[in-house]
């Protein structure tokens, strides 16, 4: 079977990488805002939070065909974790280090396990 973006398998994939920089510019995008009203960042992060919705339940529907619940999430906190390292720096320039590297990658280890067997 050739390679596609729409197989059940890269879909979803590709889907929970654009819902979680949605999420992350939803749940951190306003740090970078703080002289705004808290109400008026929990207003424009529902906002933001709606696009990341519209995302991610197609992505776990799509996915949960080829995936179980517990990979689907796995690959989602997977996916926010490196969506997040580059949001820090990009965004918010935050500079990583290497605890945060480590830690990251120990959670992508144990990430792994949930598709063994």
């Amino acid at each position: 079977m050739p390679f596609s973006l729409n197989s059940a398998a890269v879909l979803p994939i590709v889907l929970l990488v654009l819902s979680n920089v949605f999420m992350t510019f939803a749940w951190y995008g306003h740090l970078k805002y703080t002289s705004s009203p808290l109400y008026m960042a929990v207003i424009a992060s529902w906002g933001i939070a709606f696009f990341e919705y519209c995302l991610a339940v197609p992505a776990n529907r799509i996915g949960h065909t080829v995936y179980s619940a517990a990979q689907l999430k796995t690959m989602q906190e997977v996916i926010t974790l490196v969506v997040f390292a580059g949001f820090s720096v990009f965004w918010l320039k935050e500079s990583l280090t290497w605890n945060h590297a480590i830690g990251f990658c120990m959670i992508a280890g144990g990430a792994a396990f949930v598709f063994k067997g």
